[in-house]
C-alpha cells in the first residue's frame, strides 16, 4: 500500500481533523508536530507557548468589554488582505519574517529530521509551519493542505518562487490567493477539503434521509423533485424523523456557554420527541462537565442518551470516529465557521455562530454565498427559527446547495496527487 508521512498539529481540532482521513496511508502514525515523542523538549515548550496563547486569547475574547478589543488586536496579526483587486502580495509580511526566523533556529524542524529515514515518501501536512520548515530543510515532495477558504501570507515561504511546497487548496479562491502571494502555478492544486471517506461514501443516502425532516411542509421537494430524483431516488419520500441538531464547540471551548440558551429553547421539543440535540465537547473534559451541569440545571437528566447526546472522548482519533458516525444522523450542524464549514458538502446545512478570526470570517462569507449555511439567529429562540426554516424549506435548500456545489472529493484527490508519477496529468474530481 502507498504510504506518506502525515503531519498535523494539536492546536484546536482543525489541523488534526484534516489529517484524520489519511490515517490509512500514514507511515507509522499521524505525527503531531508539537507533541509527538520525536519533538525535542525545547521545541515542545515553544509550541506550548504558542498554543496556550492562542487558546487563552480565544477564550478571553468572550469576556465582556475588555475581551473583544484584545481579540481584535491579536486578530490583526492574522489579518487577510481583501481579495480584490488582484495584486502582487508576494512581499513577506512581519508575521512571515518572524516565523522564518524561528524556523532558521530549528522551530518545527524535528519532523523534517525524523522523516529523512524515508525520504522516498511524500510528506503531507495540514499546518503551514511544518511545510515551511520541511521545505527549508530541503525536504522533497512536501504537500500542504490548506484548511480554510482564505489564508494569511504567513502560509508562504519568504521567497515563494524558490519554494517547492505543493499547496492542496479546498477551492478555486484559494488558488487565486496563493498566486497573489507568489506561489508558482504548478505548485497549486484545487482538490477540495479532505473529508472523512466513510461520510463521503454514505452522503447520498444520508442526505435523502434528512430531506424529509429539513423540508417539513414539502415546499422544497415540490419545486426540485425531478432534479433530485436521479441522485437521491425515492428515498426522498422517507418519513420525517425528529430534527437532530449537532452543536460542535471549537477546540478552545470559547462558545460552550451558548449551549445553555440552545438547550433552554429546544427543551420542550426535546421532551415531546420533535427534536434532538447532540452537544459536542470533543476532548475537553471541562466542556463535557459544563454540558452535564446545564442539562441537570434544566431538569433534563432523563433525556440524556435519548433526546440529548453529549460526545466527549479521551483522544482526538476517538472523537473524530464518533463524531463522523453522529453526523450521519444529524440534520443540522451548528458550529463556528471553522474547517467544519466544508462539511456542508456532505449535505449538511450549517448554522454558523460568531466567527473567531479573519479566516473564519472568510469561511462564513463563502458558505453564505454558496447558499449552504445561515448565520445563527438568537440562540434563545432557536426552536422558533429552526422550525420556521424547516417549514419553509430553507434548510433543505442549504443542504442541497452544499451537497451539489461544495467539493466533496478532497481526500481521494489528494491521495491521487501524492502518489502520481506526473501530477500535471492527474484528473481531479470535484
Amino acid at each position: 500500500m502507498d504510504q506518506a508521512w502525515v503531519i498535523a498539529v494539536d492546536m484546536g481540532y482543525g489541523h488534526q481533523r484534516a489529517a484524520y482521513p489519511f490515517r490509512d496511508i500514514a507511515c507509522e502514525r499521524i505525527i503531531t508536530a508539537n507533541s509527538d515523542k520525536i519533538v525535542t523538549p525545547e521545541e515542545k515548550r515553544l509550541w506550548e507557548k504558542l498554543q496556550g496563547f492562542y487558546e487563552g486569547v480565544s477564550r478571553f475574547s468572550r469576556v465582556p468589554v475588555i475581551g473583544p478589543p484584545i481579540w481584535r488586536a491579536y486578530d490583526r496579526l492574522q489579518a487577510i488582505s481583501p481579495h480584490y483587486p488582484f495584486r502582487d502580495l508576494s512581499k513577506p509580511t512581519v508575521g512571515s519574517m518572524r516565523l522564518h526566523r524561528l524556523i532558521r533556529r530549528g522551530f518545527a524542524g524535528s519532523v523534517a529530521e525524523y522523516t529523512r529515514k524515508r525520504e522516498d515518501l511524500p510528506l503531507l501536512t495540514t499546518f503551514f509551519a511544518v511545510a515551511l520548515a520541511a521545505d527549508h530543510a530541503g525536504r522533497k515532495d512536501v504537500f500542504c493542505v490548506v484548511t480554510d477558504t482564505d489564508v494569511n501570507r504567513v502560509w508562504i515561504a519568504e521567497r515563494p518562487r524558490e519554494s517547492k511546497i505543493v499547496y492542496l487548496a479546498p477551492m478555486v479562491r484559494n488558488r487565486d490567493r496563493l498566486r497573489q502571494y507568489g506561489v508558482p502555478e504548478e505548485n497549486i492544486f484545487v482538490t477540495g477539503f479532505p473529508l472523512p471517506q466513510e461520510n463521503v461514501d454514505a452522503s447520498p443516502g444520508d442526505l435523502a434521509a434528512r430531506i424529509a425532516t429539513l423540508d417539513a411542509k414539502g415546499v422544497f421537494r415540490k419545486k426540485y423533485r425531478e432534479m433530485l430524483r436521479p441522485e437521491l431516488g425515492t428515498v426522498l419520500d422517507a418519513a420525517a424523523r425528529p430534527l437532530t441538531v449537532t452543536y460542535a464547540v471549537g477546540g478552545a471551548g470559547a462558545q460552550a456557554e451558548v449551549a445553555r440558551d440552545i438547550l433552554s429553547s429546544l427543551a420542550p421539543h426535546i421532551k415531546d420527541g420533535r427534536m434532538r440535540l447532540n452537544l459536542i465537547a470533543g476532548t475537553r473534559l471541562e466542556v463535557n462537565q459544563y454540558f452535564q451541569r446545564i442539562v441537570r440545571d434544566l431538569g433534563l437528566e432523563t433525556e440524556l442518551g435519548r433526546g440529548i447526546q453529549i460526545l466527549c472522548a479521551l483522544t482526538k482519533v476517538e472523537y473524530f470516529e464518533k463524531f463522523n458516525v453522529m453526523l450521519r444522523e444529524t440534520d443540522v450542524l451548528w458550529t463556528k465557521p471553522s474547517e467544519l464549514c466544508f462539511y456542508a458538502a456532505l449535505g449538511l446545512p450549517v448554522i454558523m455562530s460568531q466567527p473567531l478570526g479573519a479566516h473564519e470570517e472568510r469561511n462564513q462569507e463563502w458558505l453564505v454565498k454558496l447558499g449552504a449555511g445561515q448565520r445563527q439567529e438568537d440562540p434563545r429562540a432557536a426552536a422558533e427559527w429552526l422550525t420556521d426554516w424547516c417549514n419553509n424549506g430553507l434548510l433543505a435548500y442549504n443542504a442541497f446547495n452544499g451537497y451539489f456545489h461544495a467539493p466533496r472529493h478532497g481526500t481521494e484527490n489528494i491521495k491521487r496527487l501524492l502518489f502520481a508519477p506526473d501530477r500535471s496529468r492527474v484528473e481531479l474530481e470535484m
